[in-house]
């Protein structure tokens, strides 16, 4: 079976040619040159299976938040280097499932990678998009009986931390250690956006850094993040797990062996292994 890919933006469609349908998992649809108005009429009218975004501008922005209103479907992003690493956590905001950085230039190689993104995103259910969501009542709670949280996400992931993280209070009595299957060099940006959107502290976590109760600590791109019991973090640049470094595995293993039952694991979104 072969899944209907419909390109967003200018020149995208020339561009993969260069290796993206190469193979037998995927098909084009829909006219060679989409503008970014008209992404909504050609989702109506072409029912692609997933689609492909080329963020260039912020009309790329207005795109897909009107696809996830109107007619929910997969998306993943394309990241020219060009602009700020915030325009990419903003198309995951209004629900692209993914940011990749695209080269000037990208080779066949690079198509490869997308395709294989594609083919995973092409099987995820889509859901409608809100502009905005109810909050929940602050309630008086106490002290949690755990010394650690610790999130795994992978395809999605920043949008639905980002929905829960929003609920936590800043005086949160317990440290929150996540790790995020993300396109490399994107966990910078991802640190700032959580900032700006929560409450909570958030930072990249660095070798050594002792936990404190109320901060995100982010796996870094390129390193596992591991805890240990006396509250520390480590960093681990091993070989990749499972195609993955950082680890979502890693991390829960980790804290499984620090903490025990004693800590809380939350896996929010994944794929296959994961």
């Amino acid at each position: 079976m072969a899944f209907r890919v419909l390109m967003v933006g200018k020149g995208l469609r020339a561009l993969a040619a260069r290796g993206l349908f190469d193979g037998e998992s995927l098909v084009p649809v829909g006219p060679a040159e989409i503008d970014f108005p008209g992404a909504l009429v050609a989702v109506q009218r072409h029912f692609p299976d997933v689609l492909l975004v080329d963020l260039t501008s912020l009309e790329a922005l207005e795109a897909i938040e009107q696809v996830m209103a109107g007619r929910p479907v997969p998306v993943l992003a394309l990241h020219p280097g060009a602009l700020s690493g915030q325009e990419a956590f903003q198309a995951m905001a209004l629900g692209a499932l993914d940011v990749v950085e695209r080269p000037a230039i990208p080779g066949a190689d690079f198509w490869a990678h997308i395709a294989r993104k594609l083919v995973l995103l092409a099987q995820v259910k889509a859901v409608r998009q809100t502009r905005s969501s109810a909050k929940l009542p602050k309630e008086d709670l106490p002290p949690p009986p755990f010394p650690l949280v610790a999130i795994a996400a992978s395809l999605g992931g920043p949008k639905a931390v980002a929905q829960v993280l929003r609920k936590i209070p800043r005086d949160f009595p317990a440290p929150i250690a996540y790790c995020q299957h993300i396109s490399e060099g994107f966990t910078e940006g991802l640190a700032h956006w959580l900032t700006m959107e929560t409450a909570l502290r958030v930072t990249e976590a660095e070798h050594g850094m002792v936990m404190v109760p109320g901060t995100v600590y982010i796996a870094p791109s390129g390193s596992h993040l591991l805890v240990r019991p006396e509250g520390r973090l480590e960093l681990d640049s091993g070989p990749a797990l499972r195609g993955f470094r950082p680890s979502c595995d890693m991390l829960l293993t980790s804290a499984a062996e620090a903490f025990g039952s004693s800590c809380v694991g939350v896996i929010l979104t994944g794929m296959g292994r994961d």
